[in-house]
């Protein structure tokens, strides 16, 4: 049992343009199985734009990132910008393509993206105190553009990778199953859906990187 906070920084709801559902309750349910306790976060802002999730094309209306979170925290959330990082022994990013798209602008702009101020504080300063990040599927690539010089995983994606490297960190392959811990930087990052493979195998991915994050903590 731990009696240690995870942060869970989200950003939205769906795969396509917020927090991937599958991962995000995997992360919430392994950190509860391991005896820790969560807090969930996300921006308040706009999201860069809704999906269709039926049809994948863009939908001509406006979200909140903090709102749509909220449906996978039950209500439960706090603004990022709320968050102190004296509150928490880790945080823990899931994935999905908002990570990409509304916590940094990866997914638009590549090597030259941009990032959220309040997730660049957030992450800088959990950094700077010691204290774990873990991170998977896409949102490796936000903790790269955050931190720089950092070791992780999206699985064997060569031109997400080659991406990574030109943004200054080192990219190590990993199957579905497994997570990377970059020591030095108390970094623990896993593929998750980066790979074409089942619920139960990117669980097993992600319970490992929990389970580290916790460790670390």
């Amino acid at each position: 049992m731990s009696n240690k906070n995870i942060l869970v920084v989200l950003s939205g709801c769906g795969v396509y343009d917020g927090a991937e559902i599958h991962e995000s309750v995997i992360t919430l349910l392994a950190i509860a199985r391991a005896g820790a306790s969560y807090t969930i976060a996300a921006p308040d802002k706009d999201q860069m734009h809704v999906i269709n999730h039926v049809t994948g094309d863009v939908a001509g209306e406006t979200r909140n990132v903090l709102v749509e979170s909220a449906r996978i925290a039950r209500g439960s959330i706090l603004a990022l910008g709320d968050v102190t990082v004296q509150d928490h022994d880790a945080v823990f990013l899931p994935g999905g393509f908002g990570a990409a798209k509304n916590l940094c602008t990866f997914a638009t702009e590549g090597t030259d993206c941009s990032i959220d101020a309040d997730v660049q504080r957030v992450l800088s300063e959990f950094h700077a105190a010691g204290k774990p990040i873990g991170a998977v599927c896409i949102s490796p690539a936000v903790i790269v553009k955050a931190l720089g010089d950092v070791t992780v995983t999206i699985g064997n994606d060569a031109g997400t990778a080659s991406a990574l490297a030109a943004m200054g960190g080192t990219h190590v392959d990993h199957p579905v199953t497994e997570c990377h811990i970059d020591a030095d930087n108390r970094i623990v990052t896993a593929p998750a859906y980066m790979c074409e493979t089942s619920i139960d195998q990117v669980a097993l991915g992600i319970e490992a990187a929990v389970s580290a994050v916790i460790g670390l903590a």
